[in-house]
């Protein structure tokens, strides 16, 4: 196993020299909003994606994931958190004011569906690069359900400075600062998240419970309880979200995904979307003329992989994501075991920024070894455990082959992160991350304060539904955000930018030269080539 060549107080040391640290004012993120429109009884919405806020597929803030009801709302990376959460906000009130009557679902796990097909499919229009985007859901449908797919989360996107990395790397003893030595770095940050994520669900966790509509006809050994008239919870589960019943997939779990290194990565990465499948072969060809998949492989493309982090780079049009990373490195990190936050009309509250800014730069300053095939499942099954029962009192984990109970090993976290939260608020002349620390650590002291208890405990003192909770606090951040002004982005810049997406998507169609069949044979053969 390789072992960093400094220990964690060595290099936490060079995180406070004058030029590292003024470097961490350059921290950016963006963050990606999901989110169901639902109609004012709180079942989901048939309408399509409205004209007014644009093309789905050609606008910079505002689309659609796998349905037409499922909004994704998207800010550009930025250092100023407020700044972030305004760009935020004004794109929620934005939505808001074009959707009629409708609210936003404010909870990961979906309202009440009547069946996976009253969930339409999104759709990009008539390009080649349109129709792709549909069939890949298609896909999704075939192979997952719709259900599934259905469930909303929040994606944190964050990003550290070249400044930073040009000091960092040099004095940790690289030859030369470049997208292999960054992506490396990155990738040791991966490894510790992998390590260490499962305080995520435990901290942020807003899903312990569901619709009954959402697992019916599934089979599930969870002990569910039930509550109103059809929500199923777990006691002490955080975010059933993460869970198999929600967005997860054991049908990946034999893939072994490498994150020792980003070479190793992309190859796993570009082996499991060349290998064929003989669960979705017999999604393979057309039906009724029409495709039921873009491919028989176990990922039809790298999106369909399932992973609480993922490393990016930006993607050019048509450009594979391994191949944008194999060429140009690792540009930022994405968290993707966030719940929608329940309690905040825009899904993110501003101290999570605070806690994951600290969180994410200790899991870069550690150190990092590389990880076997055992300790990578180490990770995955603390991570199940803290999502069905992360509340469980004297809760066991288990930390390099040894049990150890949650909350000893989270204090021990946040005794070490209490020295990156200081040497942040020095470089920002704050004291927001050592605040927003104490208030997490407060949750690991009381497990009542956390999200999924504070959930449970409104559905059962008040003996009411999911459903009728989340219908609620839909209406009250409908009501909320209409009387909010816009900070960052106006009303009329928000029309123009819909109306420019537009544009965008008819100059795509008209642009096209062949046939979506050779389009889709064109685009397989390019991953073939790898």
């Amino acid at each position: 196993m390789q072992v960093n060549k400094t220990s964690f107080s060595e290099r936490l040391a060079r995180l406070q020299t004058p030029p590292i640290m003024s470097s961490l004012t350059g921290i950016k993120h963006g963050v990606e909003r999901e989110t169901l429109r639902i109609n004012p009884n709180g079942g989901l919405s048939q309408a399509p994606h409205q004209v007014s806020l644009g093309a789905a597929l050609t606008h910079e803030f505002i689309t659609t994931d796998f349905s037409e009801s499922l909004l994704e709302f998207i800010t550009p990376p930025e250092v100023s958190i407020d700044k972030t959460i305004g760009q935020l906000k004004d794109i929620h009130k934005f939505v808001l004011s074009n959707i009629d009557e409708e609210r936003l679902w404010p909870m990961s796990m979906p309202c009440f569906i009547e069946n996976q097909d009253a969930i339409p499919i999104a759709n990009y229009g008539t390009s080649n690069v349109g129709k792709m985007k549909s069939l890949y859901r298609v896909g999704l449908k075939n192979r997952y359900g719709s259900m599934m797919q259905a469930i909303s989360g929040v994606h944190f996107n964050f990003s550290l400075p070249d400044e930073f990395w040009q000091q960092w790397l040099l004095a940790d003893g690289e030859q030369l600062v470049n997208k292999d030595s960054i992506s490396a770095a990155y990738f040791a940050l991966i490894r510790n998240y992998r390590r260490f994520c499962w305080i995520i669900p435990y901290l942020y966790g807003a899903s312990p419970a569901l619709c009954g509509s959402f697992i019916k006809g599934k089979e599930s050994k969870l002990p569910f309880k039930k509550l109103g008239k059809g929500t199923y919870y777990l006691p002490y589960a955080t975010s059933l979200r993460m869970s198999d019943l929600g967005y997860t997939n054991s049908a990946q779990s034999g893939l072994n995904i490498c994150y020792n290194k980003v070479d190793t990565y992309i190859e796993s990465l570009r082996a499991a979307i060349n290998q064929p499948s003989d669960v979705y072969k017999k999604f393979a060809g057309k039906k009724d003329g029409n495709y039921q998949q873009l491919n028989s492989n176990v990922l039809q493309i790298e999106n369909e992989l399932y992973s609480p982090i993922r490393p990016k780079q930006p993607t050019r049009s048509l450009e594979k994501p391994t191949d944008a990373l194999d060429e140009r490195g690792v540009s930022y990190i994405e968290v993707r075991a966030l719940d929608v936050n329940p309690f905040t009309a825009i899904g993110i509250e501003r101290n999570q920024f605070f806690f994951l800014d600290v969180f994410l730069l200790y899991c870069l300053v550690k150190p990092s070894s590389l990880m076997d095939a055992a300790q990578y499942q180490e990770t995955e099954t603390n991570l199940n455990t803290v999502v069905a029962r992360g509340r469980e009192p004297k809760l066991e984990l288990t930390c390099s082959a040894k049990a150890i109970e949650l909350k000893e090993w989270a204090l021990q976290l946040f005794s070490d992160m209490k020295e990156i939260a200081e040497i942040l608020d020095s470089a920002n002349k704050t004291d927001d991350y050592s605040v927003a620390l104490e208030v997490e650590r407060q949750k690991v002291l009381d497990p009542s304060l956390t999200p999924s208890a504070l959930v449970l405990e409104q559905l059962i003192e008040q003996g009411i539904d999911n459903g009728t909770l989340g219908l609620n606090l839909a209406e009250s951040f409908k009501n909320e955000l209409a009387n909010v002004n816009y900070e960052y982005m106006s009303a009329d810049e928000l029309v123009k930018q819909a109306e420019l997406s537009i544009q965008k998507q008819r100059l795509i169609e008209q642009q096209d030269t062949i046939s979506f069949d050779e389009f889709l044979s064109g685009y397989f053969h390019k991953v073939d080539d790898k």
